[in-house]
């Protein structure tokens, strides 16, 4: 079988991109007033999630230095859920591969996957780490995005780190067994508001990125303006969040996917996978496949299960404790389900080709890319050169050239 000739294609994103984010922390922190809310000598957790946040070692330690610089004693905890196999010293793991340590961030951290129930709505128990609720303040950190399973006004932010991150692996069970008595659009702002209203939340720190997966906003918030301004934040995260450019892709490659990629993986706002309760969407692609795994993912190859085939390189590196505790976690057992596996990328691509119908290759638009973050280049086949030239934010930069394998039979890296 012949390969499709692909070239390389540039692709311009959009958003503003902060230069100064220590500075832009600090001042933001500080139009709030918070010494007058706080006394010296208090202490505040801060939270820390377990998603690729550009700069956020940063990020956070800039708030760690705002929060001594108020006299209070700050100390980190793990917010993410059951990642890092739903144990303390996997969670601490995930932050030091962000560089996030006691030496980086000048202050301890505490993880703990114990919980304090905090209290109940809409018959739904309500939970808090042990280790946050025993400070006497919160500060929230969380990026703002579209969320990967379902849409709404509020997705995934601060809200969210409250709900889920705070939660630990025991709320983010129970969180996600409830989404099937409720959308995840109910659940994340009503049990992120009983945290709220719990007064331990001191306030919360929101970034935004731009399509470059840079730093473009900071902007912290009063407990009282979470809502209004979450959902401002999203409005412009989606502006801004880079996407395939294509509504129809007959072979869709995807070199690696990862949690520091997406929470799923493979971000399906990008792939254009039904995911949970988000249906289909664009791009349409015909047949997906899945590479790699990062290897700051460790394993967890979750996602893995909404590409259409993988390989074995793949599948050798897989961490099944971790997918699978994932998995059983978000209750998205088809997340895990490892696809047809094949021996290397040129078998793999050869049987996706063999399964678009009969589009003869030649005629096969085909898009590879480096993950569902980084998206500012992407390989094309000669089909799509039309749509590449009449889109004013793609630049083709090679000529065709056809597709090659080394002599493992994998194709060269991105």
């Amino acid at each position: 079988m012949e390969f499709p000739k692909m070239f390389r294609v540039k692709q311009e994103l959009e958003g503003p991109m902060l230069t100064d984010i220590p500075g832009a922390v600090r001042d933001t922190i500080r139009s709030l007033r918070l010494h007058e809310k706080v006394k010296p000598g208090q202490t505040v957790a801060i939270t820390s999630g377990s998603r690729g946040v550009a700069n956020i070692a940063t990020i956070t330690k800039a708030v760690v230095d705002e929060m001594k610089a108020l006299g209070l004693k700050p100390f980190i905890v793990p917010a993410m859920g059951s990642h890092g196999e739903a144990t303390a010293e996997g969670q601490l793991k995930i932050l030091a591969h962000y560089g996030i340590t006691e030496a980086t961030m000048g202050c301890p951290m505490k993880s703990s996957m114990e919980v304090v129930r905090i209290g109940d709505v809409k018959g739904l128990p309500v939970f808090c780490d042990k280790n946050a609720w025993g400070a006497d303040h919160i500060a929230v950190v969380a990026r703002v995005k579209a969320h990967t399973d379902f849409d709404g006004e509020i997705e995934s932010g601060l809200f969210k780190m409250m709900a889920i991150g705070l939660g630990k692996q025991h709320g983010a069970e129970h969180y996600h067994r409830a989404g099937h008595q409720f959308s995840y659009a109910e659940i994340f702002p009503m049990t992120g508001q009983a945290v709220l209203d719990s007064g331990h939340v001191l306030f919360g720190l929101a970034t935004v990125e731009n399509g470059y997966e840079q730093t473009a906003k900071v902007q912290a918030v009063l407990p009282k303006d979470f809502g209004p301004v979450e959902k401002a934040l999203l409005i412009e995260a989606k502006a801004w969040m880079a996407r395939i450019p294509f509504e129809d892709i007959d072979v869709l490659i995807v070199d690696e996917l990862g949690k520091n990629i997406s929470g799923a993986g493979m971000d399906p706002n990008v792939t254009g996978r039904a995911s949970v309760q988000k249906p289909a969407g664009k791009p349409r692609v015909r047949q997906l496949i899945v590479r790699d795994i990062t290897p700051e993912a460790e394993g967890n190859a979750i996602g893995v299960g909404f590409a259409d085939l993988t390989t074995q390189r793949l599948v050798r590196k897989i961490n099944y404790v971790a997918m699978n505790m994932n998995a059983i976690t978000s209750g998205v057992p088809d997340a895990a389900k490892v696809p047809i596996t094949l021996e290397n990328d040129r078998e793999a691509v050869r049987t996706a080709l063999g399964m678009i119908g009969l589009i003869p290759v030649e005629k096969a638009k085909v898009v590879r890319i480096k993950n569902t973050l980084h998206l500012t280049e992407l390989d094309c086949s000669e089909p799509l050169a039309a749509d590449v030239k009449a889109h004013k934010r793609l630049s083709a930069v090679t000529e065709p050239k056809p597709m090659t394998f080394d002599g493992s039979g994998n194709l060269p890296p991105f």
